[in-house]
């Protein structure tokens, strides 16, 4: 297990996947710290039934989760979810009711935190959470066949 530092930063890459949407659904976490040395990687099976959205929205919470077990202080969290970002940022607001829930969840783990930041980045910069959120997905279709 990792230490906890009440001030480090950390850098997250976060990807949710659904196939169908909705459908089978995933998620992948990549946590680094500020050199970016890898601290941990995370992925996730998440059900049967859901979008893409949602599964983006719970890649959050779940790398939010991870990250308030290393640090307290600055976070940065990349998305190539551009709509989560801008619904996270206040550029859009939420109107669908399961991803409001979702938003509250976390609006409460931010105030873990110092600071959260977020960051849009283009799919082909967030390959590695990608990959982790469909092995997610295949592993679980695999084993089921």
């Amino acid at each position: 297990m990792l230490s906890k530092s009440q001030n480090l930063k950390l850098i997250i890459y976060i990807d949710g996947a659904s196939r169908g949407n909705p459908g089978p659904a995933g998620i992948g976490v990549v946590i680094k710290d500020e050199k970016g040395n890898t601290l941990k990687e995370y992925k996730k099976y998440l059900g049967d039934k859901l979008t893409n959205n949602q599964a983006e929205y719970l890649a959050l919470i779940s790398a939010l989760e991870l990250c308030k077990e290393i640090t307290r202080g600055e976070i940065t969290i990349f998305s190539d979810s551009e709509l989560l970002v801008r619904q996270l940022t206040g550029i859009y607001r939420v109107r669908n009711q399961k991803l409001m829930s979702l938003l509250n969840r976390v609006r409460q783990l931010e105030k873990e935190f110092e600071k959260v930041n977020y960051i849009h980045i283009r799919r082909a910069q967030n390959r590695k959470a990608d990959l982790l959120a469909n092995k997610a997905i295949d592993e679980k279709l695999k084993n089921s066949k």
